[in-house]
């Protein structure tokens, strides 16, 4: 698992290797990952949007932006907690993503930045 702290903020993530499968006559590696963001902050606040950068190792980088995390923007109050599980595919067995949250202060109404660690996506099979 890793971890980061951003304003109060604190970002957990953990990864899963979820399988492979054939697409379009390709390999695609599935990966799960599990995200914790935990407000130790004295104010309520809501992720409004999301960024991640995804690299594979075959070079390859996906950017991916969108409102709030699967379909919802969550609101969470001091001493609270919200956690999602979400996936991706990479065309290799080794990869990795890292990216930010947009979120907004209710008390303040400033808008900051949340940043995600950079979390690995390794197939245990491709790790020495």
């Amino acid at each position: 698992m890793v971890t980061q702290i951003t304003k109060g903020i604190k970002i957990s993530v953990s990864t899963s290797f979820e399988g492979t499968f054939f697409k379009n006559y390709k390999m695609h590696f599935a990966f799960g990952y599990e995200i914790t963001i935990e407000n130790q902050s004295k104010d309520s606040v809501q992720l409004t949007s999301r960024h991640w950068d995804i690299f594979d190792s075959l070079n390859h980088t996906e950017v991916v932006d969108g409102e709030g995390v699967i379909g919802k923007k969550p609101v969470i109050k001091p001493g609270e907690s919200y956690t999602y599980n979400s996936g991706c595919l990479l065309a290799s067995p080794m990869g990795a993503m890292k990216g930010y949250f947009n979120m907004i202060n209710f008390t303040n109404t400033k808008k900051f930045r949340v940043f995600v660690p950079t979390f690995k996506l390794n197939a245990p099979f491709a790790i020495n």
